[in-house]
């Protein structure tokens, strides 16, 4: 099972060690235990013996085990909520599409910026609504639980990635509200969040693919020349 120590624990996977020491340093200046690993097979052996609470992986680097870390982080989320975030030098909006796709929490191009990287950290790192929201949001028979972090609809667990899930519990919790991209950053990310606009874009289409099974995707509409809103049954459609 995951460190139970107070602080959160996270691997650094990258074969670059010296670059991604700044991240390192910062991350333990902010309260975690962070730790690199340049080996892809020595990363999934430690990922197997005392899996972290976050992997930081480098994606582009050649000859790496990213595939095997990132398959065994995923599989490792229930119960143990292993986070992923990937680092990679290719930013383009299929890039990043295809890093949802292959499991990540969160993506972040290089080059980057080590305050923007501790601040996606915290983001997919934080595992509740903001004081004061409700611990449980529903609709009909889409139900959020964010004392668990599971989304069901009529018991049945949706498999949604950190970044998808913050992004949804934010909407769900303010029915019938609509939100800019600049404000949805703000509020799911943090304000010192350096967060593309475009992440927004990305896991509300991966939402509304998640939810067209169930018949939900339709809650999650977009106001034209505005940005977003979770519309409850009743509520009128964006138009």
């Amino acid at each position: 099972m995951p460190a139970t120590d107070s602080k959160k624990q996270i691997l650094i996977v990258d074969q670059d060690v010296a670059a991604v020491e700044p991240l390192r340093q910062r991350l333990c200046d902010a309260g975690f235990i962070a730790r690199v690993i340049a080996d892809g097979a020595a990363a999934v052996t430690a990922l197997a013996q005392r899996p972290p609470h976050l992997v930081i992986i480098d994606w582009n680097a050649p000859g790496f085990a990213a595939l095997e870390v990132m398959a065994l982080a995923h599989r490792m989320r229930e119960p143990h909520r292993v986070r992923l975030i990937l680092l990679s030098a290719l930013s383009s909006e299929p890039d990043v599409v295809t890093g949802f796709d292959l499991g990540a929490d969160d993506y972040i191009a290089k080059p980057y910026s080590v305050r923007e990287a501790v601040a996606r950290v915290c983001a997919v790192l934080r595992s509740h609504l903001k004081e004061g929201h409700r611990s449980v949001v529903s609709c009909d028979d889409l139900m959020l639980d964010a004392s668990t972090n599971r989304v069901t609809v009529r018991g049945r667990v949706l498999k949604l990635r950190g970044a998808e899930y913050r992004v949804l519990a934010f909407l769900m919790s303010h029915p019938g509200k609509t939100y800019n991209r600049s404000q949805l950053l703000t509020q799911i990310w943090g304000g010192d969040s350096e967060v593309d606009e475009r992440t927004i874009d990305v896991n509300v289409q991966r939402l509304r693919k998640i939810l067209t099974g169930p018949g939900y995707e339709a809650h999650i509409q977009t106001v034209r020349g505005t940005g977003y809103r979770f519309a409850a049954p009743g509520k009128p459609g964006a138009g």
